[in-house]
């Protein structure tokens, strides 16, 4: 465990030899007395493999690329502390370090960025496009316009006190602004990811850290619960008997893990060895196991697992070991270099956390709460169905960003007694707010990762690569179905995270451009 944390401790940019001497020395310390303590004769070979993780310091590499790479590794673990960063004040310093990130990645790669970029150009084109659009929706028009590309709105504004000349297509364009800055924050982020992490020992570092956030979340959130305390010790919200971490909605809290044990997973693909001949061979890969980072990343799986099943939000449950099935059966058609170790993996998984782990914590609870669910004690059916007029209003252009929060209530029927906020289905949302064409073109930017992750889990013969693949194909297919039913890429810690992890996925085709080699740092 403290060899992850200093993995991921941002390193001051001014001193990067001295970072770089007090990592190694950390490390050489907790690997040479275990080697000497246990008369392991497996020293140089471990220690080359694992101290290539923690050296991304590199002399060549200037100060400003690796003070954006560190502060990318801080955003990854911030993000999920202030309640999910879903309050203004939390999502406001969010958007400050993305806007930063993506400013210093720009100018460590000012003479190669679209270069760099350019095998990426279409994902990053629709997010674009996306972003744009949010921006045309909250540029006050004419009133005869808005008439023609969306008559629903000027009805809206119809019905408001004041005669203006000039309105928005969005209905709410105040909360379609704080929408734009969050949706210009993500694609900094996402650009930023792209170009920071073209080599393979960033990548791993990046994965490493954000197992290493959900473990530090999973921990927080089962302590909490089983403490038995009123109070959560450092925003002072009532503790539930579900496991929320430092969210506040157990659901989001159940996604942003089900992320983390996706990539969790991967990294575990990603060190799968060859199968053994020997007895000794077969010795010198277990003993390697328990030295090395793929030993600590098994344990915080476990933990993970654990604090998804006490969260007890069943669509969280359900996406994770959905999503793990059906990845885990297409990469034993798709690898081509699959050894029996990947089936044992993905076997131990089901077993240990399914039928082991999460059975002393809860996961009978869960069953029973999806076989009790009846439609007739939920609302959410209610409110997708009030839902469906607004859909149909407001199709094509939408009724912008942010807005389903203010033209609910119009739509409410008298069944529905709550206020809904959101409508617990992330695509009829983004449907309603965004216009159909509009979220045809984001949806495309999850597709495309996704369809490079399965040619990569195919064709790549770098572990590394195809582990990570693995990790983002579970990832968004875990999200896909997830937001069928509830609105966790409303919550800008796990949308950040989902935006990461897309990037990761892109970054799963061999590039073809001069200079990357994925073999070294740069």
């Amino acid at each position: 465990m403290v060899v992850l944390v200093v993995a991921v401790l941002p390193g001051r940019a001014t001193k990067p030899k001295l970072i770089i001497r007090i990592k190694a020395l950390i490390f050489e310390s907790f690997f040479c007395f275990y080697t000497s303590k246990f008369q392991i004769p497996l020293a140089n070979n471990l220690k080359s493999e694992s101290y290539e993780v923690f050296r991304h310091l590199n002399p060549s590499v200037s100060n400003i690329e690796r003070f954006a790479f560190n502060l990318l590794l801080f955003i990854i673990f911030w993000a999920p502390i202030p309640l999910g960063s879903n309050r203004p004040w939390a999502w406001g310093l969010l958007e400050i370090m993305c806007y930063t990130l993506f400013l210093l990645s720009i100018w460590s790669f000012k003479n190669s960025w679209k270069d760099r970029l350019s095998h990426h150009s279409i994902p990053i084109l629709c997010f674009s496009l996306f972003v744009l659009w949010n921006l045309i929706q909250i540029v006050p028009l004419p009133k005869s316009l808005i008439s023609i590309i969306s008559p629903n709105a000027l009805t809206f504004y119809e019905h408001l006190p004041g005669v203006v000349s000039f309105v928005t297509l969005s209905i709410d364009s105040g909360q379609s602004l704080v929408s734009l800055y969050k949706g210009i924050a993500y694609l900094g982020l996402f650009i930023s990811v792209l170009l920071l992490c073209e080599t393979d020992s960033r990548i791993r570092l990046l994965v490493l850290a954000i197992v290493m956030t959900g473990v530090l979340q999973a921990l927080y959130g089962s302590v909490e619960v089983l403490s038995g305390l009123n109070r959560s010790p450092v925003f002072d919200l009532p503790v539930k008997t579900n496991a929320t971490g430092s969210f506040v909605y157990k659901n989001h809290f159940a996604n942003y893990l089900m992320l983390c044990l996706s990539m969790g997973v991967g990294y575990l693909i990603a060190t799968l060895s060859s199968q053994s001949s020997t007895s000794r061979d077969k010795l010198r890969t277990l003993l390697s196991t328990f030295l090395s980072t793929k030993a600590i990343v098994r344990i915080g799986l476990a933990i993970m697992v654990i604090a998804l099943v006490m969260s007890r939000s069943r669509m969280g449950n359900t996406a994770f070991f959905t999503s793990m099935t059906i990845v885990g059966f297409a990469a034993w058609f798709l690898f081509k270099n699959r050894t029996r170790g990947l089936s044992i993996l993905i076997i131990s998984l089901f077993v240990i956390d399914m039928f082991i782990l999460s059975a002393w914590f809860g996961l009978d609870k869960i069953k029973e709460r999806i076989e009790t669910t009846s439609l007739t004690h939920e609302t959410r059916d209610e409110v997708v169905r009030d839902s469906l007029p607004m859909l149909k209003d407001y199709a094509v252009t939408g009724s912008g960003m942010g807005s389903y929060y203010s033209l609910y209530p119009v739509y409410q029927s008298d069944e529905v007694h709550l206020f809904y906020d959101h409508a617990h289905n992330d695509y009829l949302q983004f449907l309603i707010e965004a216009g159909s064409v509009s979220s045809f073109i984001i949806l495309m930017v999850p597709l495309i990762a996704a369809t490079r992750c399965v040619k990569a889990m195919r064709k790549r013969r770098n572990k590394l690569i195809q582990g990570v693949a693995f990790g983002v194909l579970m990832g968004v297919i875990g999200m896909l179905i997830h937001i069928s039913v509830d609105f966790p890429l409303q919550a800008p810690a796990n949308t950040s995270l989902f935006v990461t992890i897309l990037a990761l996925g892109l970054l799963t085709k061999k590039s073809s451009h001069k200079g990357v080699d994925r073999r070294r740092e740069p």
